[in-house]
This record gives C-alpha cells, structure tokens and sequence, in this order.
C-alpha cells in the first residue's frame, strides 16, 4: 500500500497499470492530478515500481492484484479503489493477452482464455466500474489496430478479441450516453516495451513512418480523452500505429 500526500479531486482506475502501456497511462493520469488505482496479475514489484515512482512526484496510487479473467477480483479491485480514494471518475481497461496461432493449432484452451481476458474481462471491468460512476464518467480501452485488418495470419484470435473490443465500445457509447458517460477506444499499432525489444528492429521495417511508438505516445491519448477537451467524443477507435493499418 501506498499512499503520497492526498491532493487529488479526481480517480482513475488502470486495469493491466503494472507494466508498459498501462504503466504509462497510470504515471500521465497522475501528472493530470488524479489519484489512480491500478490492477497487475503476476507481478507486485513492477506494481509497485509505478506506485512509487507516482508517489515521489506527489501523487497518490494504490496496487491491486487482480487478475481480468477473474469477474471477482475486478469487482473487488472497483471496490478497493473505491473505499480507498472515495470515488471514480475513469476506468482504462488495458489488461489483455497475446496468444497466436495457425487456425488448426490454436487450441481450445488459449481460445478459451483469450475470449475470457480481451472481451469478457473488459466488459465486467467497464460494467463493475461504471456502477459508481456519475456524469462525465470516462470509459477508455486499450484495443489494437489488428482489430482494423490482419495483420498476420498467426494473430487471427487476438484480432477478433480486439474487434470485438471496437465493437463493445460503440455499443456502450449509446448504452451510457443518456448518464453523461463517454466510452472511447484506443487501438495502438507496434509500441516499444520490454515485450517487444527482441524483434523491434523488424517490427520497424513493417510501420510506414518507420519506427515504432512509445508508451507515452499511448498515455498521452489517455489523458486527452480522460479529459474535457474530448467531451463531445463517444464511441471512437483511434488508431495510433504510424500509418501501419492504412
């Protein structure tokens, strides 16, 4: 637990906020003077990592160990968020995994679990968390471009769950719309991160403006629609991919 001193009027609550993207996301919130809760599965030293580094700038955040698959540990991690700061104004629902595969070996267990964290997961934490919300509330996924086109005929499954994902959001955009509630998703391209620095140097080759993005290029998205500049956006995928899906 980890607490700095309390001077946040608004909270936000990252789910996957332990590592890369969502690491980002927890660290830009928190320089937008809110106090962040975020959720981590396996990890609670890259956990805390972020809530240290949020802390020695003067924020405040709270780690949560809740695994997406898991419709319990998200309600209890909204839950937690909430007893601990009072309130919640923004949900970023990042958690999400990777498994690829050829249709004749892709097997029903990763199918299973990859439906079970991408789409089912994020639904329950976007349902979990919107209970508590009040208007002006901000929904925000992380999606993916591979949701737009293939991107590669091992990525099949992870593109369908991030389709899916696009396709929720607009749903939920005029679900939430009468409560004031705005629903927007973000769908990166190729980000650098430690999951990625083996083979950066080919995924490069692959992206038009020939580099790859950064995690604060992502976090700065966030922030922007966690904000009042976007308050006449709802039910949006922006694609954030160096041109790669055009």
């Amino acid at each position: 637990m980890n607490t700095g001193s309390y001077n946040q009027e608004k909270v936000a609550l990252v789910f996957g906020g332990s590592r890369g993207i969502g690491a980002a996301a927890v660290r830009r919130l928190s320089r937008d003077g809110f106090s962040v809760g975020l959720t981590y599965v396996s990890r609670p030293d890259s956990a805390q990592c972020v809530v240290d580094a949020v802390v020695a700038d003067g924020g405040r955040a709270l780690s949560i160990q809740a695994d997406s698959a898991d419709a319990t540990a998200i309600r209890t991690a909204v839950e937690k968020v909430l007893a601990h700061f009072g309130r919640l104004d923004v949900v970023v629902v990042n958690a999400g995994i990777l498994r690829l595969g050829m249709v004749d070996a892709f097997t029903l267990a990763d199918l299973d679990r990859v439906l079970q964290v991408n789409v089912r997961g994020v639904y329950m934490a976007i349902q979990a968390a919107v209970a508590h919300m009040s208007e002006n509330g901000r929904v925000i996924t992380i999606g993916s471009n591979s949701a737009i086109r293939p991107l590669s005929p091992i990525g099949t499954v992870y593109g369908m769950s991030k389709a899916a994902v696009a396709s929720m959001v607009k749903g939920l955009a005029l679900d939430l719309a009468p409560r004031g509630i705005r629903v927007n998703n973000i769908q990166p391209g190729p980000i650098e991160t430690d999951m990625t620095a083996d083979h950066i140097e080919h995924i490069k080759s692959m992206v038009p403006l020939g580099q790859v993005g950064q995690t604060e290029d992502i976090a700065e998205l966030v922030s922007y629609l966690a904000g009042e500049s976007s308050r006449y956006m709802t039910g949006s995928s922006l694609t954030i991919d160096g041109g790669m899906t055009l």
